[in-house]
């Protein structure tokens, strides 16, 4: 058939396009903020330097737990890890969920279903077939996980390694169950049990929920004292924060400059889902055009869009500071005042949920959440008494204190005698 001249055009103009867009409809990453990271589609650091112990507890056939907070990139580590894990060879090694069974926190036989369903289903996802499970659910109630583990060990040709994820989604009679079937099959490994078994969740063993003793918490280790070790991951560092902005730089062209790193990495002190998120809402939203480099003020302008917008990670501090032993630790270091008699329990808490820090003594973590938590514990205070606009400074940010003074004075009309009879009544 003959081309016309036309044809041959559109032809050429085709294949011109693809050839040009090519590398971006191939290459096109994100700077990720919701799940578990994908390596196709999005920036992201090697797992193994974050977790650089692993390797070797799990060739010493050890039990271990990992806690972090929410966001931190536990899920992508370990995902990434146990698929370098079977790929070299010489494992089998899958991360499942325990999280479906959460909703039978006092029906262990349900919830041992529906965790070796979703496994299953997992199983056939991320494993070959040669290396899955061949066995589906049997035992009895309360030992259904414990035999799943136990056959798929014997049967499978390498030894059985698996990460536990969400373990602490479970609590009560399911929790302690899980944990005792998990103990119970330890002396069997390798050949009769899995080699290593690694916990993940946001707590560590000793704060896993469990309504015993008068406690909500475990407040223990015993269910599962066959850990070797119990850690957490860290934060990235500026030299990470560094690689991880690159790799955006070298996929588009837009350049990070030094300084706006720097203060990328101030305000978040590398936490990983703030990190991502400053840089996504720049990217994407405030300079989405390439040729823009991103300076320290797009950071910041930012890091306001994202305390005003109380994205997920932001609004799930509000649920951490309801609890009392939470409020107990943050609200003393907000007011700059010693912290009371508190166990250390609870300062490990707020240590492992990434509130705070402990390098120099105990601190908010970073500056983003030293501006969020105020908001957070003073919201009703605000809804109740409104919020006072700063009329007592001028537009160049000079302090009036004739606007002060005016500015109380119409305050304590509105609401002093309530509060001086509330005072009052505290004082009785």
């Amino acid at each position: 058939m003959r081309v016309t001249r036309l044809q041959a055009f559109e032809q050429f103009a085709a294949i011109y396009w693809t050839w040009i867009h090519l590398p971006l409809l191939i290459m096109k990453k994100w700077f990720n903020t919701a799940g578990p990271c994908q390596a196709d589609i999005h920036y992201m650091l090697p797992a193994g330097s974050r977790l650089p112990e692993l390797e070797q507890l799990i060739s010493q056939r050890n039990y271990f737990v990992i806690h972090a907070p929410r966001q931190v990139g536990k899920t992508t580590a370990m995902l990434t890890l146990a698929q370098e894990l079977t790929a070299s060879g010489k494992y089998t090694a899958v991360m499942l969920s325990l999280e479906v069974g959460a909703v039978f926190s006092h029906d262990p036989d349900a919830a041992e279903r529906a965790i070796l369903d979703e496994w299953q289903d997992a199983i056939g996802f991320y494993l070959p077939a040669e290396l899955q499970a061949s066995n589906g659910i049997s035992g009895s109630s309360g030992r259904q996980i414990g035999s799943f583990l136990s056959e798929w060990a014997q049967e499978s040709p390498r030894p059985l390694v698996v990460f536990l994820d969400e373990i602490d989604a479970l609590s009560d009679e399911t929790l302690i169950s899980v944990l005792r079937q998990i103990r119970s099959g330890f002396p069997r490994r390798p050949h009769g049990f899995p080699q290593s078994v690694g916990l993940i969740g946001m707590r560590d063993v000793r704060d896993y929920k469990v309504a015993s003793g008068g406690s909500d918490r475990l407040n223990t280790s015993s269910p599962f004292n066959i850990k070797v070790r119990s850690f957490t991951l860290s934060n990235f560092t500026l030299q990470d924060v560094r690689n991880l902005y690159q790799q955006h730089t070298e996929a588009t062209g837009q350049i990070f400059t030094t300084e706006a790193i720097a203060v990328a990495f101030h305000l978040t002190q590398g936490q990983p889902w703030l990190v991502n998120a400053i840089a996504k809402e720049i990217t994407e939203y405030i300079a989405e055009d390439p040729t823009i480099p991103i300076t320290p003020e797009l950071v910041n302008q930012a890091k306001e869009i994202l305390i005003k917008r109380q994205d997920t990670h932001l609004d799930s501090l509000a649920e951490r500071l309801r609890e009392d032993r939470v409020r107990a630790v943050i609200q003393p270091i907000l007011a700059g005042l010693e912290l009371p008699d508190v166990p250390q329990d609870d300062i490990r808490y707020v240590l492992d949920l990434g509130l705070c820090k402990n390098e120099s003594g105990l601190e908010i973590t970073n500056p983003i959440y030293q501006e969020v938590l105020p908001r957070v514990l003073t919201y009703n205070t605000m809804a109740s008494i409104g919020y006072l606009q700063p009329v007592w400074l001028s537009d160049t940010g000079k302090f009036l204190p004739e606007k002060l003074l005016e500015a109380f004075l119409k305050f304590w009309r509105q609401h002093g005698e309530p509060l001086f009879k509330k005072y009052q009544t505290i004082q009785n």
